[in-house]
């Protein structure tokens, strides 16, 4: 029940898939998913991937863009050398067959603006880019000899020196235990370098965009493990997710504001965003998801509306089909009517520390894209920056994987997982419970705006069901649904301690009993 990898990956969306291509030349790759590969938040992602390809842009502005959106909190170091980046990424998908939108006049691709952005700078494949590029990555590493691809396999922990024969303390990585969802055991795999790539912790709310598996795995095994965590009460907002009560998740988005889109009022059809921020629905997003929470709570409203029915109705079927499509499906025109739309969660901006070559704190250990906190999103990501992180941290993780390969550790003999000690439990309602308990509250208590009451509510109630799911886990048989409810659980109690640390607002951080912003930005360092 063990396989050993050269190295290992825990993600196959971008940046895993990005990472493991760049890898695979070189060494034997394995790249594990808690379900189907291509259930990850890569490809849920419509918007687009941002960088500087406009006559007239320039990396300049786009830094300065994303250093605006993110309160300042960025590591300006990061910012610069991911978005110099970008262009060359972007030619790399391209070439790999991501079949982005063509320009016009002359133009190679087509470009559209986004919430935050001072110029046309995301490329798209109409409004499904995610998909596209998470198709044109999962081809080519199903193509690669030295690129092993698993499914159904569910991060339980990292093995460490602890785990080994001969224990040690040394605290290097070497590779992790995971369930395997078609066998039913807990499987050990081991690597001499292992790449995080698993996505935020969305799901710790009770209303988000991110998947079904963004339970914050991975850092929540990185913890555990010895590495600190990050700002992890930047939690960023979507500010239009769609409003049914059939339908969940399903994002609108920001490109549909960026090509004219208006936010209305659902009663008096006032469009009301330029009594909040004069760049209008082109604010950030932080700004325009607490505008809408105010309209939504001062009005006792259920949603606003988001309208681009003004556009010629050709224009917004070729430039959101599959909105269109699905929106037509449940009765809604967008080319006629308004769209009811509320925020959800959408994006964990804090996580796991990396550097630019990221690196954890732990030797052997990587990390890549939403998992991390890099220093590019700061406060508060941009609009289309996430894939651009993902593909630029998993090269970058890559790179320095095969240029420190002597250095890292050897590989120890691991002990393999005992099951011998717990039985299957008979009463699993208890994690539906605790799980169904935790997003309402982290919705209610830490939610688009905060105070420091509310904040200490959700800290009694997380340290009480801790406890509880240590029992738990400790006495039953390990399952898919115990692994993600012990991380949601450790997520969750990062991401209040966090807010409870910073006593000002900054970006996605805003707290009626600190209203104003500190003169100096400083992160929110957890240690564990």
């Amino acid at each position: 029940m063990s396989q050993q990898f050269d190295v290992l990956i825990v993600g196959s969306g971008a940046a895993g898939l990005t990472a493991a291509l760049n890898l695979a030349e070189h060494r034997k790759v394995g790249v594990i998913a808690k379900g189907a590969l291509n259930e990850g938040a890569t490809g849920w992602a419509q918007g687009g991937i941002a960088a500087v390809l406009e006559e007239g842009d320039t990396f300049d502005a786009h830094v300065n863009d994303t250093m605006i959106a993110g309160a300042g909190l960025n590591d300006r170091d990061v910012v610069e050398h991911v978005i110099a980046g970008a262009p060359a990424a972007i030619e790399r998908l391209a070439e790999l067959g991501v079949p982005f939108a063509a320009g016009e006049d002359g133009n190679r691709w087509h470009l559209t603006r986004e919430g935050g952005h001072s110029h046309r700078r995301i490329v798209h494949v109409a409004d499904a880019t995610g998909a596209a590029v998470q198709r044109a990555l999962e081809e080519a590493a199903l193509k690669n000899p030295n690129i092993t691809l698993v499914p159904d396999m569910v991060a339980i922990d990292l093995i460490t020196g602890r785990h080994a024969t001969n224990f040690s303390t040394s605290g290097a990585i070497h590779g992790l235990y995971a369930f395997n969802r078609k066998t039913k055991r807990v499987e050990t795999l081991t690597a001499r370098a292992t790449i995080l790539a698993s996505g935020g912790a969305g799901r710790a709310y009770l209303y988000s965009t991110a998947p079904r598996g963004a339970t914050g795995d991975g850092i929540a095994m990185a913890w555990r493990a010895g590495c600190r965590v990050s700002n992890m009460e930047m939690m960023q907002f979507h500010p239009t997710c769609l409003y049914n009560l059939e339908v969940k998740n399903f994002l609108i988005t920001e490109a549909v504001r960026g090509e004219g889109g208006q936010l209305k009022h659902p009663v008096t059809g006032k469009r009301f965003m330029l009594d909040y921020d004069e760049r209008a629905e082109l604010a950030p997003r932080d700004v325009v998801a607490r505008a809408i929470d105010n309209e939504i709570k001062r009005d006792g409203l259920d949603y606003v509306h988001l309208d681009i029915s003004h556009r010629d109705p050709v224009f917004v079927r070729e430039h959101f089909p599959n909105i269109y499509d699905r929106l037509i499906a449940l009765g809604i025109d967008i080319t006629a009517q308004p769209i009811p739309v509320v925020p959800a969660q959408h994006y964990t901006c804090g996580g796991v520390m990396v550097d630019i070559h990221g690196c954890t704190d732990a030797p052997g250990l990587y990390a890549a894209g939403e998992v991390t906190e890099s220093g590019l999103h700061g406060a508060n990501r941009l609009a289309s920056n996430s894939l651009l992180e993902c593909l630029v941290f998993g090269e970058a993780a890559a790179r320095h994987i095969l240029q420190s390969w002597d250095s890292l550790a050897e590989v120890p003999e691991i002990r393999v997982w005992d099951e011998s000690r717990v039985t299957s439990s008979d009463e699993e309602v208890v994690i539906q419970q605790i799980w169904g308990e935790i997003r309402r509250f982290m919705w209610n208590f830490v939610g688009i705006v905060r105070t420091t009451k509310r904040l200490e509510r959700a800290k009694r109630r997380i340290d009480m069901l801790r406890q509880e799911v240590t029992d738990y886990y400790a006495n039953f048989r390990v399952t898919p649904d115990l692994i993600e409810l012990r991380n949601l659980v450790e997520v969750a109690d990062l991401i209040i301690r966090s807010a409870l640390h910073r006593h000002e607002s900054r970006g996605l951080h805003f707290t009626l009993d600190y209203p104003t912003t500190a003169p100096e930005a400083k992160d929110t360092l957890l240690v564990p």
